[in-house]
């Protein structure tokens, strides 16, 4: 009986490692459910196999990384933001001058920068830029403190970099809007509240000398902007 038992023993692993067999690099060899391990779409920066390209590629003693290199900046979009979050930036920043034109103030554009401006900054500043947005609501909100309006002085007299480095990098209660806010989109919510300010003063009064921003818009949004376009 001792023996049946070591005999089936050594019949299961045998089984299990011929099992194994067949696989090749990272792949396992068999998977529950191989449908839902491997993706039959094309992935971003995946490998082409079509052909058996990559092992030519290999074969040639070739190591392809399909990975963008650093600094790699998406058709259309605008460079990295250059300025660093210190003293010394947001001096610099007070230079930086609005790469937009007249083109993005178009009125599906500044439809658009409403949109994001409403669901992004009026939460706080408000609907009207008087700084009474939901989460003051006239000192009934669960904010203690009124945020700044941005439709008084204060708010006039910043350059436009000024308040592009505020929505990027955050200042005082305020966090960054980074991450909620493309670089394109922040320019189109400044144009709004430039729009609204009325009197406002431009970039070409603002203090230091305009450094331009060394990008172009790419097209026109008429569309929601969070969207991304197809290439």
């Amino acid at each position: 009986m001792k023996k049946i038992v070591i005999a089936a023993l050594g019949f299961s692993f045998s089984l299990g490692l011929v099992s194994c067999g067949g696989a090749k690099g990272d792949d396992p060899g068999h998977s529950y459910m191989p449908d839902m391990y491997y993706s039959r779409a094309y992935e971003a920066y995946g490998y082409n196999d079509v052909g058996g390209e990559r092992d030519s590629l290999a074969a040639r003693g070739i190591s392809y990384n399909a990975l963008l290199v650093p600094g790699t900046v998406a058709r259309g979009d605008l460079l990295p933001y250059h300025l660093t979050s210190d003293s010394a930036g947001l001096k610099a920043a007070d230079a930086l001058k609005n790469p937009t034109d007249s083109s993005s103030k178009k009125e599906a554009i500044m439809k658009e920068a409403e949109r994001l401006y409403l669901v992004n900054c009026g939460i706080c500043h408000g609907p009207a830029l008087d700084g009474n947005g939901p989460l003051y609501k006239g000192g009934d909100g669960p904010y203690p403190a009124a945020p700044r309006p941005l439709n008084g002085d204060y708010a006039k007299n910043l350059s436009d970099g000024s308040i592009y480095y505020t929505i990027t990098f955050g200042k005082n209660a305020m966090g960054s809007y980074a991450s909620q806010l493309r670089p394109e989109q922040r320019w189109m919510v400044i144009n709004y509240i430039r729009s609204k300010q009325g009197g406002a003063a431009s970039d070409s009064t603002a203090k230091g000398t305009a450094i331009t921003a060394q990008a172009s818009m790419g097209s026109a949004a008429t569309t929601d902007s969070t969207k991304k376009a197809k290439p």
